[in-house]
């Protein structure tokens, strides 16, 4: 059983069919640790609520506190802003778990081995998450069942994510001068949705929105849309490299590649280091996608229209240089 699935929380018993290396029966229920799942999710909702409360700067307030010797600002923050946090927290985890749903139920649907979704919480960023991950025995599937189970979180994410980001964009107001050192830059599709809602400031904010005024729907769907234009870069074993290797087949090894040297190459020239560790993940687990069970399946036409039109996410809802910082 491969180290990651152990270390996601996947046992099981696997037979390997000799006819068939990647052919893999399993005769007994999957066993998904259950526990840590939960508690990471609990501990995602704390870290979501707590960038909330502190309006997406989680490091000023106890900054602060440190200096004054108390922790009355802390109090008096949370008192104040609670609201705001639970609005996040609610909205930015149900965008999260819905995407990985998609991804679960699929795998459920084709009885694919799968931990349960392992949220990843992180409350010192401005996010308070790194979305969440699930442990899947990949092998097992065949190449259109590798297609449905790549998509369906996107798809099922995306369900979420653009109304709650249409509802916070059209709740903006960007004619208050800038404060707070950190801008939120807008991807495509926001911009549009603000150009369609006709925000107020949008033409001298040069399609950035900052601390002082960002709401809790638009981080939410901000996020919503960074973790899916991410995942759906053609690389690897991220959704996107599961469509583009089920459409492509090894070519896809070569878009992969040439993607993540772009990626670098894009970094270095604007001195935008914010994804750095995303790259070098990337390159330690692997650009190729792995095989499938069966490589020879068919997708049939209405796969290759929405695989192929899967491609421009990440084009629509991924902020390239992501945050601008003053």
């Amino acid at each position: 059983m491969p180290l990651l699935c152990i270390l996601l929380g996947m046992e099981g018993t696997e037979n390997e069919q000799k006819n068939d290396p990647g052919d893999f029966v399993y005769r007994h229920p999957i066993r998904r640790k259950k526990v840590l799942p939960a508690i990471l999710f609990i501990a995602t909702c704390m870290s979501t609520f707590w960038v909330g409360i502190t309006r997406w700067s989680p490091l000023a307030p106890v900054e602060e506190s440190l200096v004054a010797g108390n922790m009355m600002n802390l109090r008096l923050m949370a008192l104040e802003n609670w609201q705001v946090g639970f609005t996040y927290m609610f909205a930015v985890v149900l965008i999260i778990f819905v995407h990985e749903m998609g991804h679960f139920i699929a795998t459920l649907i084709y009885r694919v081995p799968a931990s349960l979704p392992f949220f990843l919480p992180f409350p010192a960023n401005p996010i308070g998450t790194l979305g969440a991950v699930i442990g899947m025995h990949g092998y097992a599937a065949d190449r259109k069942q590798i297609f449905d189970i790549g998509i369906a979180g996107p798809i099922a994410g995306l369900f979420i994510a653009v109304p709650v980001a249409w509802f916070g964009v059209a709740q903006l107001d960007l004619t208050s001068a800038p404060f707070g050192g950190l801008g939120f830059r807008l991807p495509l599709l926001m911009r549009w949705f603000a150009e369609a809602s006709q925000v107020p400031g949008l033409k001298s904010a040069d399609n950035i929105v900052w601390l002082n005024q960002l709401n809790p729907l638009f981080v939410a769907g901000w996020v919503g849309m960074l973790i899916t234009g991410l995942n759906m870069m053609p690389i690897g074993q991220l959704d996107g490299g599961h469509v583009t290797y089920t459409l492509f087949g090894k070519s896809a090894h070569v878009i992969a590649r040439l993607t993540l040297v772009f990626a670098i190459a894009f970094m270095v020239y604007h001195q935008s280091f914010m994804l750095v560790l995303m790259v070098v993940l990337l390159l330690m687990v692997g650009t190729d996608h792995p095989p499938t069970r069966d490589d020879r399946t068919k997708l049939g036409p209405w796969r290759w229209i929405l695989g192929l039109t899967s491609l421009v996410i990440p084009v629509l809802c991924f902020p390239p240089l992501v945050f601008k910082m003053n």
